[in-house]
């Protein structure tokens, strides 16, 4: 089986849904984590941040976003003048992928193959659709694929206010893709602070528009279908 929509329930309940992750067996993930990593945060969150998967941190904790890069995060946020008590934080992959070192002790995270995103895919529509969110902060390539196809180059398109059809089932959630902190971290030292700095101008990007009316057609927005390879209209 690689599909988790046999495991997802018909509920626009939060807890429902999270207690239900906990049994997930979409993806073969399942059987070397320790845990189901669900969303958290606000569940009327006007803006929902989704990342890749957990990390070695959150697989022990149980919540996203706990980690060295959550530590980022949460800087960012707080530079760009947005309390993270206001969001809905999740993660296209549910599961905590890694390999091993030579000794077996430290767990080394590996990016999840598309499979493994497709298969996850269901729990982040129904996050969507339960959260409702004014906008979404696709965090990282493995993200803004997980809703815009394989096709999709955050590079092309960063901290540009994109739109998508067929995401949920009411509403038109804007889309603002952008690095996932644990970049900042992971580049060299000298050019941590650019990245840093861009990671902040996209978040206040995507919480500004929450706080405007889309303007059809404006200048740095477009349209995607989520689909193997999207649609620039």
């Amino acid at each position: 089986m690689n599909s988790a929509a046999p495991f997802v329930p018909e509920t626009h309940q939060l807890s429902e849904l999270a207690k239900a992750a906990r049994h997930c067996k979409g993806c073969p993930l399942y059987q070397d984590a320790t845990q189901t990593v669900f969303g958290s945060g606000r569940p009327s969150a006007r803006m929902m941040l989704i990342g890749e998967q957990p990390g070695d941190r959150e697989d022990r904790a149980g919540a996203p976003f706990v980690g060295p890069a959550g530590r980022v995060l949460d800087k960012a946020l707080a530079a760009a003048e947005i309390d993270r008590a206001e969001l809905y934080l999740t993660n296209a992959v549910k599961h905590f992928k890694f390999t091993t070192n030579e000794r077996g002790k430290r767990r080394i995270h590996k990016t999840p193959s598309r499979t493994e995103v497709e298969a996850c895919r269901p729990w982040i529509l129904a996050e969507l659709d339960t959260i409702a969110p004014e906008v979404v902060v696709l965090l990282g390539a493995t993200a803004a694929k997980s809703l815009l196809g394989n096709d999709f180059r955050v590079t092309r398109h960063r901290g540009e206010v994109l739109h998508s059809t067929g995401l949920v089932s009411e509403g038109d959630p804007a889309l603002v893709a952008t690095i996932h902190p644990s970049a900042v971290l992971r580049g060299p030292s000298e050019s941590r602070d650019e990245a840093f700095d861009g990671l902040v101008a996209d978040l206040r990007i995507a919480y500004a528009t929450t706080r405007t009316v889309r303007s059809e057609g404006s200048a740095g927005s477009g349209t995607f279908i989520p689909a193997e390879s999207p649609v620039r209209r």
